[in-house]
């Protein structure tokens, strides 16, 4: 095995290992509440389904979404950064250079957990506002609604964590360090599913106990990444950087680090656009059919996971090779990291294919939830065919800080997403309207369509916005 290969493993690993747990909250959340039963919601009365609990889960889960999602740069920009301030730290090995990059290093961390704590608390200020905002446009039942409040008032508590721990993951995985981010992740993950079943299961609080185990879990998960850097890397990276240091990169940086990342929240729009659409228009033909839509896109999601390893090493060894200037590692690192992660396509599916059904099964206990699933599962295996390029290609142009074909490609499948969308509606209208599964599955079809146009945009683009970040490409 050549020694990039090599390379790529060691980082992919842990970050595999860490990001199978991400999917595994969600599915646990789900698996929770779906086995709860109505009695568990204090002030719910009785007249509350399982459909409906998992469904206030899935339009919680998609509020957060909501706004994370525009806050993707935290970890994505910091990343690329990070991963470039290191290269150029390697190649300069001492002397002055050195010590502007690895001040470089320290400057983007700051900098970025600065942004990520003042925006956490403006985000619990105006809650009341987003969600009022929100719901104007979300359909969903009252129950599902009145649920889905209730749970996201809860979490909002934990956003300043959540947004700090973006910036941090992004920074270990630029810095190479992708056992930290594991060991980061593995406590936030393994910490929100015992918590979140221990306080639903084991108390009074039910169905809140959910929320709030991921409040406790995220706030924990900050304090262990904080002590990270405390420890690791306070020779190494932040030797004689000061309280003020960290605010004079907060102060004088922040304008100039939103407007390089401006492509990336404009990227970060385009999938909220296509996340919450698919969400919002499967909420408007009933609870079983959004509960449905949910279980089946957690679990098509699950070897994202896989493959976002692959894309985090291939992030962190292209913008390793940027501040190098070292060419042929960069063409390496391509090759091998789409090597690697099409590897993955086919483990899922001959998982998917085998295990479908039964994974369905391990997220609901109600006969009726799984039977809706069914016609939605051959999706499982047609979804990573063309997701999982893009995902690999996402991880390559991060890592080259070549934000501006990610910002064009997402924004362009969004618009392929509701093209779709707004065509099969159309032409169903011809053929007796969408009844039964109909509405799920033109939207299935409309996010296979989205992530096709991502990964052709990115591959034609790559020739052209990434090489020429090597002096003599």
């Amino acid at each position: 095995m050549r020694r990039l290969d090599k390379e790529i493993l060691s980082l992919a690993g842990p970050s595999i290992l860490a990001n199978i747990t991400v999917p595994l909250v969600g599915m646990v959340d789900i698996a929770v509440v779906g086995h709860l039963g109505a009695a568990a919601v204090r002030g719910g009365g009785n007249a509350l389904t399982t459909a409906a609990l998992i469904g206030g889960i899935s339009i919680g889960s998609m509020l957060f979404d909501l706004l994370y999602w525009g806050f993707g740069f935290l970890r994505t920009g910091t990343g690329g950064l990070a991963a470039q301030a290191f290269g150029r730290r390697e190649k300069a090995g001492s002397g002055p250079d050195a010590d502007h990059a690895r001040r470089d290093e320290a400057d983007v961390l700051a900098r970025a957990v600065g942004i990520a704590m003042l925006s956490g608390l403006a985000l619990i200020a105006v809650q009341w506002l987003f969600l009022r905002f929100a719901f104007l446009f979300i359909g969903c039942s009252p129950e599902v609604e009145a649920l889905a409040m209730r749970y996201f008032r809860i979490r909002i508590w934990a956003a300043p964590a959540t947004l700090s721990l973006f910036a941090f993951k992004g920074w270990f995985i630029g810095m190479q360090d992708t056992v930290s981010a594991m060991r980061a992740d593995l406590l936030v993950n393994g910490l929100n599913m015992a918590a979140s079943a221990a306080l639903a299961f084991g108390t009074p609080l039910g169905y809140d106990g959910v929320a709030a185990g991921t409040v406790i879990a995220q706030w924990s998960g900050l304090l262990f990444a904080a002590g990270v850097v405390a420890t690791k890397y306070r020779g190494a990276v932040f030797a004689g950087y000061t309280l003020q240091d960290a605010r004079r990169a907060l102060r004088t940086d922040a304008r100039a680090f939103f407007s390089m990342n401006m492509d990336l929240i404009l990227r970060s729009v385009g999938m909220i656009a296509v996340y919450i659409g698919f969400t919002v228009l499967s909420a408007r033909f009933g609870d079983a059919l959004l509960s449905a839509s949910a279980i089946i896109m957690k679990l098509m999601m699950v070897f994202s996971y896989f493959t976002d390893g692959f894309a985090y090493a291939g992030e962190a060894l292209t913008g390793r090779a940027i501040g190098l200037q070292d060419s042929p590692m960069l063409r390496q690192t391509v090759r091998s990291t789409f090597a690697w992660s099409m590897g993955v396509v086919g483990l899922f599916l001959v998982l998917y294919g085998a295990f479908g059904l039964p994974m369905v099964r391990l997220m609901t206990s109600d006969p009726a939830v799984v039977d809706t699933c069914r016609p939605f599962l051959p999706w499982l295996l047609l979804m990573p065919l063309v997701g999982c390029p893009a995902f690999t290609w996402d991880g390559i142009f991060t890592g080259a800080a070549a934000t501006r074909p990610m910002r064009d490609g997402t924004l362009l499948s969004a618009v392929g997403f509701f093209g779709i969308w707004l065509l099969g509606r159309s032409l169903a209208g011809a053929f007796g309207g969408l009844g039964g599964d109909r509405p799920v599955q033109l939207l299935m079809a409309a996010y296979f369509a989205h992530l096709l146009i991502r990964s052709v945009w990115l591959h034609a683009a790559y020739r052209k916005q990434v090489p020429g970040r090597i002096a003599g490409n």
